[in-house]
């Protein structure tokens, strides 16, 4: 819109950019940023229409015991701190299954017995094992939840059946050294906030750091006289210890003299706008974005927040030969298991694994049953 001098958004404004950006592609070919925008789009120019939002979820009602008990679970996942989209999605199919067990007049969960669930089961949808995967680990989660809290007699979830479902990760969104330093040094300095994002850029492109774990990172956990930074991580809890680098320390030094603002809090990195209060999470993954954006780096059909930047660090080290617990204790994961997701993007190893075709006899083409067999 300010590319086109438009200062007041109208539905039509957004249908002509829909148009004029994906024109009559397919839309089930598009990459999943492509559909995020076209969602977007589309649903401000039903609230432009409208004035209204209308919701595309199902809802499900529940009796209110089963509803308190849905509840006091989702704060149990809350508190393994989950992600809200992990946790919805639990929410969801075991909701579902609550009301199968109405529809059936289970009131108690110590009735729940193998019968029941594979009953359920069979009125999911065969065509789409994924629903069937995520409403068995649901189930298992929940009544694993209900045994450790005294809830059940006994721990029902070994009753849940196993499946093979196998979810193939996709690969990674890594950067070139080159295209990260495009992106870290297109990042104005001269202003507070540009200080405040540089220091931010190196966190996650040097020590791959998590956008909560930097928006969470306090005075405390610098140590400057070890040239350290110690903390403990959102999503794991376990300690994390890595080096202050050179250039990491003096891009923090200059914001905190030259660039924050004054304030009593304990967090690092303020917002720039009174009331100075700490950073969120996504306001680290928003300040990359707009850098890799601004620095004209080529991110088509690649993340390019902070996770990138961690993703793009485990490639670095892959390509130095680092072994695997080494990469395990940079990135703090809890175990090598999680690490071995970016051994797919280490081209050249894989390369070294590459096994010759053996040549394939004459007489295999010529043999009876052969495509040339005459």
């Amino acid at each position: 819109m300010l590319g086109q001098g438009i200062i007041e958004f109208t539905s039509t404004v957004g249908r002509d950019y829909l148009l004029k950006k994906f024109g009559n592609l397919d839309y089930a070919n598009l990459a999943k940023r492509d559909k995020d925008l076209i969602k977007i789009v589309n649903v401000l120019c039903e609230f432009y229409d409208t004035g209204t939002l209308m919701s595309t979820k199902e809802k499900i009602s529940l009796n209110q015991l089963m509803r308190q008990q849905v509840d006091q679970f989702v704060l149990h996942l809350e508190a393994r701190r989950l992600k809200q989209s992990t946790i919805r999605q639990h929410e969801h199919y075991l909701s579902r299954f609550l009301v199968f067990l109405e529809e059936k007049r289970v009131m108690s969960m110590n009735e729940i017995d193998k019968i029941i669930i594979l009953d359920y089961i069979k009125t999911l949808n065969i065509h789409k094992p994924s629903i069937a995967h995520m409403t068995l680990t649901a189930i298992r989660i929940f009544l694993k939840y209900l045994f450790e809290k005294g809830k059940s007699k006994i721990d029902a979830s070994f009753i849940v059946p196993k499946d093979n479902y196998k979810k193939q990760a996709k690969l990674p969104s890594v950067f070139k050294i080159d295209e990260i330093q495009q992106m870290i040094g297109a990042i104005d300095r001269s202003t507070a906030c540009g200080k405040r994002n540089y220091a931010i850029a190196l966190l996650a492109a040097r020590l791959g750091l998590r956008a909560s774990d930097i928006a969470r990172i306090q005075f405390k956990n610098l140590h400057w006289e070890q040239s350290t930074i110690i903390i403990n991580q959102y999503k794991t809890g376990r300690e994390l210890q890595l080096p202050i680098l050179a250039d990491v320390g003096e891009a923090v030094i200059e914001y905190l003299k030259y660039g924050r603002p004054a304030s009593e809090e304990s967090f690092v990195f303020l917002v720039a706008h009174s009331p100075f209060r700490g950073m969120t999470a996504s306001c680290v993954t928003n300040i990359v974005n707009k850098a890799f954006v601004a620095s004209g780096v080529n991110i088509d059909h690649r993340h390019h927040g902070p996770h990138a930047l961690r993703h793009s660090l485990a490639s670095l080290l892959l390509e130095q030969r680092t072994i695997l617990p080494v990469i395990t204790e940079v990135l703090g994961h809890e175990n090598s298991n999680s690490t071995r997701y970016y051994l797919r993007i280490d081209l050249a190893s894989m390369k070294q694994c590459i096994l010759d075709v053996p040549p394939v006899p004459n007489d295999f083409y010529s043999q009876k049953g052969g495509y040339f067999y005459v």
